[in-house]
């Protein structure tokens, strides 16, 4: 059987309505009555799915996926199970698989098509519809059992059983990764070697002395209600002067070296978290927390290296360092992303001897009289109810809520109209909460349940972080459909998406034009149609009107004149022009008097690339979509669960986006990653170590 093309990293995106998957006109390739070769087709979610029925004395004999753009590591059990079980029961219905439902549906309606051209007797196809039965029940035992196959609960996974723990990891999906598989590869942490290589930029050194120039009498700081910050910023202020002392002879944007402390990145983690809500209240990180992501990314960064994900090594690490989308400075660490990473995350826990179980949902915790938690009880997808009993305990990793959208509307208090049940979201179909439900129902703790975040750069269409092209944060240019800048593209990612939201219908577009922070001159010299970004090219994108491309300006205007990855814009080869030339200048003077962008980068080399027939311009469309939830479960610096009295949950921990308070009312871009295996690794050590 072909295997799905793997185009791009995206969630199957369950909550999309299945009706607008429509199916298409049918083709017999062999005719004969009820004996053949025919073919049907349908929608998924990444594009038409083909499959080729052959029948024989009105039987179904084989079938097999011609065409199927899904993407591979997401659709690989419906790809391979369902044509499958349609053979084996002479039907065209089957049950979908948990995770993978888009595909599911679009691979059986096509095959309903193929059937209809074979002119067999569908009435007896309905008939012999497949559904599974449950199994008797099972009871499995072991010393840690881990709720959830992403990020977080693998790095916990693989730190209990380097504990000497025997380790059962559960899934609810039929594939591993959670929205780790949707992750784009960006890791921070502060790495003063990396940093070492680098040269701070006059941006950079106007925003730290503009750090210098706060008082902690500041009102907008609200160090009134949170006055244990105060001294972060007071520490951080020492040490950018001790930083110019011992290079008074350097200059910003010659010779200085880069900057970045903890201090630094939490107070990032601060004022990039704190957040009216709006009822009035304030929401920041806790404190803890926050030092805790901070101190210790580093070595979750070199822990994962060691255990074959990513890499260890720091030398030349410099020359990667940059700013992903609301990281607020250039401490991001290009990691392994996707189907690798989730790859190399499952084979580091089968070398550490974790049992996996797929189609597995966890359904409650068991608790003892005394209330420590002793177990999980799960069900499969077939309706099987599974026991699992516990010696040490239960980490609890099973994701935020943001695939479940009436969730996020519930709790809400921060986005108010710019919120429907409907909102379409960047996650896997499989986050919706339950494991904070779960937790709730044993008397866990939440906190900032109240606050979601959106991501500005979505597909307008998908709600999925692919089909789009650009840079660094420091080099996008963010524009309306005036062909006008509107915000400042460094920001933080809430405000990001609240400028975007403003717009009409809240779409907005990224001109890229290839990266100039690897070049000598910095300049950016165009993009090829080839180039990958989100596993597919350009050129693909181009080809499925996601984007506009044009190898001068006039083309990239003209290509404009025809609708694009839902938005139907136009504009002209001047707006494009003078939008380019203003931000350049801008950046030549490191300064934009417009928004006030701290970090400017990435000035287009207009007259090279338009000079280079195998370069050219790029526009995205976009809007933001649900993305992360800030607020979850409580849990204290060792992971562990605490519930409404502040005690902690015996035998309960707690890490990734399950949990709430690392980042307060808004999450920095790329701390997403170093929170998940910082505390998945601390909840696993400590969940491993109780024997």
């Amino acid at each position: 059987m072909k295997k799905c093309i793997t185009k791009v990293i995206v969630a199957l995106a369950m909550c999309f309505s299945l009706a607008a998957c429509s199916s298409q006109t049918t083709t017999e390739t062999t005719s004969s009555a009820n004996n053949g070769t025919f073919t049907g087709s349908s929608v998924g979610m990444q594009g038409t799915v083909t499959v080729e029925m052959s029948v024989e004395d009105g039987k179904i004999t084989a079938i097999e996926l011609t065409e199927c753009h899904e993407t591979s590591g997401l659709a690989d059990v419906a790809v391979e199970r369902i044509p499958a079980q349609m053979v084996e029961h002479q039907t065209t219905t089957v049950d979908t698989v948990t995770g993978a439902t888009l595909a599911s549906n679009a691979i059986m309606r096509a095959a309903t098509e193929a059937a209809k051209a074979a002119g067999l007797d569908m009435d007896t196809l309905d008939a012999n519809a497949y559904h599974a039965q449950p199994g008797e029940d099972e009871t499995l035992d072991c010393d840690v059992a881990v709720i959830g196959g992403g990020g977080a609960g693998f790095s916990s996974a693989i730190a209990a059983a380097q504990q000497g723990a025997k380790v059962i990891l559960i899934e609810k999906s039929s594939f591993l990764g959670g929205n780790t598989m949707m992750a784009g590869g960006a890791f921070n942490c502060v790495d003063p070697e990396a940093q070492a290589e680098t040269v701070l930029s006059q941006a950079q050194k106007n925003t730290l002395d503009s750090y210098l120039a706060l008082s902690v009498e500041d009102e907008s700081l609200h160090f009134d209600q949170f006055p244990e910050w105060q001294e972060v910023l007071t520490s951080l202020q020492d040490e950018i002067k001790d930083f110019y002392a011992a290079n008074a002879d350097k200059e910003a944007g010659v010779d200085m070296p880069g900057f970045d402390t903890i201090n630094l990145h939490m107070w990032h983690i601060y004022t990039g978290g704190l957040r009216e809500m709006n009822d009035g209240t304030w929401v920041a990180s806790d404190i803890d927390l926050a030092r805790t992501l901070a101190e210790n990314a580093l070595d979750s960064y070199d822990w994962a290296g060691s255990i074959g994900v990513g890499i260890s090594s720091h030398e030349g690490a410099g020359d990667s360092l940059y700013t992903v989308l609301g990281a607020m400075w250039p401490r991001t660490h290009a990691y392994t992303a996707g189907v690798p990473l989730i790859e190399a995350l499952q084979t580091a826990a089968e070398n550490e001897g974790v049992e996996i179980y797929t189609e597995t949902a966890a359904t409650s915790l068991i608790t003892d009289e005394n209330g420590k938690v002793v177990g999980v009880n799960a069900e499969k997808a077939d309706g099987t109810k599974v026991v699992i009993n516990t010696n040490n305990g239960v980490v609890l990793a099973s994701g935020g809520y943001c695939a479940n959208p009436a969730m996020v509307k519930e709790y809400d208090n921060y986005w108010g109209d710019d919120l429907s049940d409907h909102t379409l979201t960047t996650n896997v179909g499989t986050n919706t909460g339950d494991g904070i439900v779960m937790a709730m129902e044993i008397g866990a703790d939440t906190v900032d349940l109240g606050v979601s975040q959106m991501m500005p750069s979505s597909s307008p269409i998908k709600g999925t972080m692919t089909d789009g092209a650009w840079a660094d944060a420091s080099e996008q240019i963010w524009f309306d459909g005036n062909g006008e800048r509107f915000v400042d593209e460094y920001a933080e990612r809430d405000v990001l998406a609240k400028a975007s939201l403003e717009l009409e219908d809240g779409i907005f577009y990224i001109l890229y034009a290839g990266s100039g922070l690897q070049e000598e001159d910095g300049l950016c010299k165009g993009a090829s149609l080839d180039m990958q970004m989100f596993g597919t090219t350009l050129q693909t994108m181009v080809d499925n009107g996601h984007v506009w491309y044009g190898s001068t300006l006039a083309e990239l205007a003209d290509a404009t004149q025809n609708p694009a990855g839902g938005s139907d814009a136009s504009f002209t080869e001047e707006q494009l022009r003078t939008l380019i030339e203003t931000y350049n200048s801008y950046v030549e003077n490191q300064e934009d008097p417009d928004f006030g962008k701290e970090v400017l980068a990435g000035a287009i080399d207009i007259e090279a690339i338009e000079n280079d027939p195998n370069m050219g311009f790029v526009i995205s469309p976009r809007k933001a979509s649900l993305h992360h939830t800030m607020g979850g479960v409580k849990i204290n610096t060792d992971a562990q669960v605490v519930n409404t009295d502040g005690e902690a949950i015996e035998g309960l921990w707690a890490a990734g986006e399950v949990t709430g308070g690392v980042h307060g009312g808004n999450r920095l871009g790329g701390n997403a990653i170093a929170d998940i295996f910082t505390f998945g690794r601390i909840a696993g050590e400590n969940a491993g170590n109780m024997q």
